[in-house]
């Protein structure tokens, strides 16, 4: 029987008794778990598709906001512990890598690794000195949005969604600004990248960096775009899911 606590977190696409294996997706900042909806199309039918649901936005409007990513990562993996018992693979996009990444450390250090740890579009936490701010006005907050999602442009015209969108920007932009990241243990499962050749916020040498964060094996895909690369080029990246999803081996 599936726990309150999971089913608060959690939103499936996919999920039935032939989904052997659980793909769990961490959104970006800002993101909702609707970015992950059409995936179960580029997926085998025996892939769960999975999304965590961050407090704030989406059905959970009344939930406070964590007060830092640690706190998300481990309210999260508290979520998980029950799915850690089947074929568990992590994907993260943006911020959701690096909340990805904190959640599969604390699954390893709890005796339920994910069978693969999926990295997109951030740079590994050893290497985010540098990496810019997000502060600013209202304004200035959308129009950063804005600057890698153009698509979003027509939400933040309308006054009610952007009053409901904002607060979770924010809060996620905040998060995102406290986290410093440094040096973490390396984890026993394989990391696989993903990157757009041109990302403004993280360049392919810096996504090689993740090869320090596993003792196992680590491949880096480079694909064509930007930070939201994986909208245009979604077919591209499940294809490589798919390859990726069936040469995991199952957990003991």
């Amino acid at each position: 029987m599936r726990s309150p606590v999971e089913e608060r977190w959690i939103r499936r696409f996919r999920d039935g008794d032939g989904c052997l294996t659980k793909l769990v997706c961490f959104p970006h900042a800002g993101g909702w778990t609707n970015a992950y909806r059409t995936w179960t199309l580029g997926l085998p039918s025996n892939i769960g598709v999975l999304a965590v649901r961050y407090p704030g936005r989406e059905d959970r409007l009344g939930d406070p906001f964590p007060a830092g990513l640690d706190t998300l990562a481990d309210d999260i993996a508290d979520a998980l512990v029950e799915l850690a018992r089947h074929r568990l693979v992590l994907f993260g996009h943006s911020m959701g890598a690096s909340v990805a990444h904190e959640v599969a450390l604390r699954l390893q250090k709890r005796g339920c690794p994910p069978t693969a740890l999926c990295v997109s579009g951030r740079r590994p936490p050893h290497a985010l000195e540098g990496q810019r701010r997000f502060v600013g006005t209202d304004e200035e907050v959308i129009a950063d949005v804005l600057r890698f999602d153009e698509s979003r442009a027509p939400v933040f015209e309308d006054p009610d969604l952007r009053e409901i969108l904002l607060p979770a920007i924010r809060a996620d932009y905040r998060l995102v600004d406290d986290y410093r990241g440094g040096d973490r243990p390396p984890l026993d499962c394989p990391v696989y990248g993903y990157t757009g050749d041109d990302d403004p916020e993280v360049t392919p040498e810096q996504m090689r960096g993740w090869a320090d964060m596993t003792q196992g094996v680590f491949r880096l895909r480079v694909l064509p775009g930007g930070h939201f690369y994986l909208r245009a080029e979604e077919a591209a990246l499940l294809a490589d899911m798919r390859a990726v999803l069936s040469r995991t081996p199952p957990p003991a």
